[in-house]
């Protein structure tokens, strides 16, 4: 059994996050803390992201704390641009990741501790940071008729991309309302036989630049929910889709005609309560992602409300653990802004305090702007670590 004094799950943006934090006020990589991640090399959940999903297609990347993403193609598929940065950023700070390693459960150990099984065999900790973001656990809605369906049934989690042949001459049906079904939306256009695009609600559209006011609100509101235990929204959730020109286009073309959710699904397509049919081969599914917490179901953290509350990163029911890229710092910006405050948090709880060493050349304060991509400043939400 190996004993360290924190364990960081997960090794996505909040996951590397907590780790650099960790290690710069004076824990030692693999001796103090330990990062286990699930995913089979560095890039956390934009490594399992479509090919067409080019970094210039990213609403906003924030950079990791101590070390800018500069000089990226924009032309270039996104899981590589920052997978090869995730890789490069454990390298440089010495994160030594263990992976692939899957948590399985993290329980009471006794003595105060916690006890973390894994498929790599069980950790004791004082303290855990959990980064394991969504990707893990999309949210596939059910509906009446959905097991007789003939055509194939899909999720932004196994989206191939337009050119992958699962799409050519194809009826195609897209459900959600969010940047992904938008983006999933356009691509699929350009080689279906035909599609649709529907949601439970409208779609809110705006023009112009994000605020960083309208962003704080955003972050306020799903904030509120998980300080009341409620499960969280997305930080994109509440903030509308951004209207770009090739959205504008799309529904000139009439591409991007959002109709009402259908009630029913049958065996060739989809029915609206007033009894029309279209005929799908397609169902693609853009209908988001949970927390993936299922491994602290032993510690039993969830509220009467389905959610988990907090106090800031910390779970109010448990100091020893805190959750990072969950709720309002399920952004990019957020998930880094998160992994300062955890480890600052957890150094407090083991009693310790920062050290005085002087700091290297890469590793210079966090958040500041020069630290950003210099790309677009929009709090978006990032497909966390596929980790657990």
């Amino acid at each position: 059994m190996n004993d360290v004094a924190v364990v960081v799950v997960g090794a996505g943006q909040a996951g590397l996050s907590s780790a650099f934090h960790l290690r710069r006020l004076g824990l030692s990589p693999g001796r103090d803390f330990v990062v286990l991640d699930h995913s089979p090399r560095p890039g956390g959940a934009w490594q399992f992201r479509w090919p067409t999903l080019t970094y210039g297609k990213v609403h906003g990347m924030h950079s990791l704390p101590g070390m800018e993403l500069t000089g990226a193609d924009p032309a270039r598929p996104s899981s590589q641009v920052i997978g090869e940065y995730f890789t490069a950023y454990e390298h440089t700070f010495g994160l030594a990741v263990r992976r692939p390693v899957h948590v399985r459960s993290v329980e009471e150990a006794g003595d105060g501790r916690l006890r973390v099984e894994t498929s790599r065999g069980t950790w004791t900790t004082r303290a855990l940071i959990n980064a394991t973001g969504t990707w893990d656990r999309p949210f596939r809605p059910r509906y009446p008729g959905q097991e007789h369906f003939r055509g194939r049934q899909l999720h932004t989690a196994d989206y191939p991309g337009p050119h992958s042949g699962a799409f050519a001459g194809k009826r195609v049906v897209v459900v959600g309302g969010g940047t992904s079904a938008v983006q999933h939306l356009l691509e699929i256009a350009e080689v279906a036989a035909g599609t649709a695009w529907v949601t439970r609600r409208e779609p809110v559209f705006r023009d112009g630049p994000f605020t960083e006011d309208q962003g704080r609100a955003a972050v306020a509101l799903v904030a509120e929910r998980v300080r009341r235990g409620l499960p969280p929204q997305s930080v994109v959730s509440v903030t509308g889709l951004p209207m770009t020109e090739a959205m504008r286009e799309a529904r000139e073309r009439g591409v991007l005609r959002r109709q009402p959710m259908f009630e029913r699904i049958v065996p060739e397509g989809v029915e609206w309560s007033d009894g029309r049919r279209m005929r799908a081969d397609t169902l693609l599914w853009a209908t988001g992602f949970r927390p993936a917490v299922g491994h602290l179901a032993p510690l039993r953290l969830r509220e009467p409300g389905g959610g988990i509350r907090l106090e800031g990163t910390r779970v109010a029911a448990d100091s020893r653990i805190h959750l990072v890229g969950y709720g309002p710092s399920a952004s990019t910006v957020g998930a880094g802004r998160a992994g300062r405050a955890a480890a600052r948090e957890v150094l407090g709880l083991l009693g310790g305090r920062a050290t005085s060493r002087p700091r290297t050349a890469v590793e210079e304060p966090a958040e500041t702007p020069e630290h950003r991509s210099g790309r677009s400043s929009e709090c978006v939400a990032a497909p966390d670590s596929r980790s657990r």
